[in-house]
């Protein structure tokens, strides 16, 4: 195998993180961000792009770093090496409240496709890459534009999904039609399109947006209830306005209600 074969568990339900077991040698590279904790022994290291056998040397280094950056993403990762004797351990955390994923990229053909935030942590020799679209429709409405991530190689790598995770298994010719800020990945086997909502009523009054994310088996779909920016949106949406008090939720009566249901700040 060319990725290091690492043990893992993952703790919690809502504010997941996953518990990577090293052997000596053995390393594991992160987004930067997404460190927790890890035993004495273990060596970090910031590296350019993921550091993977794809990108060995100077320009495919550079090259590696300058994908990311495509996807939004920083120019640099985090790798965590066991240089000492025995197992080390070194944990990884979600970034918002949501499920963990350990994706075995031998069980899926060596590749898997995700959205450009989903990656938490891989095997050291995981490739992190770039997946253009071959479908205009699909890279000017899909809502993740024409870039999404691959994970390619032999080893164990770990997505995080937002609220609660839907896997689904299609079968050949199935389709499932999905929110597009819903997907967390799929495997590559699944078409993957973009289908307009249709109707007036629904295209103006909908709520839902103007597309749904169309995907077409075979293969395996992660799905998320819970996308970062449908998150954010309503944190924003509820915070004050201009400095301003908040919004009194929970009661008509504004500030009077607050007093009422023990929301007492001042």
């Amino acid at each position: 195998m060319n990725a290091h074969e690492i043990d893992y568990q993952i703790y919690g339900e809502e504010m997941q993180y996953v518990e990577i077991e090293l052997d000596p040698n053995e390393g594991v590279v992160a987004e930067a961000g997404s460190f927790m904790m890890m035993d004495d022994g273990i060596k970090m290291e910031t590296i350019f792009g993921d550091g993977s056998e794809k990108n060995k040397g100077f320009l495919g280094s550079i090259l590696g770093a300058g994908k990311r950056i495509l996807t939004g993403e920083s120019l640099f990762m985090t790798a965590f090496y066991n240089d000492l004797m025995g197992k080390r351990k070194v944990s990884f955390a979600s970034p918002y409240p949501g499920k963990i994923v350990a994706i075995d990229l031998t069980a899926f053909g060596n590749k898997f496709i995700c959205q450009k935030d989903a990656f938490l942590c891989a095997a050291k020799g995981v490739s992190v890459g770039i997946e253009f679209s071959k479908r205009l429709g699909r890279g000017l409405f899909g809502g993740e534009g024409f870039i999404m991530q691959k994970l390619e190689g032999d080893g164990l790598a770990f997505v995080h999904a937002g609220g609660t995770l839907a896997k689904r298994e299609l079968q050949r010719g199935e389709t499932l039609r999905v929110d597009t800020g819903c997907i967390v990945g799929f495997t590559q086997e699944v078409d993957y399109d973009i289908e307009f909502v249709g109707g007036i009523k629904n295209t103006i009054f909908g709520g839902e947006g103007l597309f749904f994310a169309k995907l077409q088996g075979p293969g395996t779909v992660y799905i998320q209830s819970l996308p970062f920016s449908r998150l954010a949106g309503r944190v924003l949406a509820s915070a004050p306005q201009g400095g301003g008090k908040d919004k009194g939720e929970g009661s008509i009566l504004g500030g009077l209600g607050d007093l009422l249901d023990g929301d007492n700040r001042f």
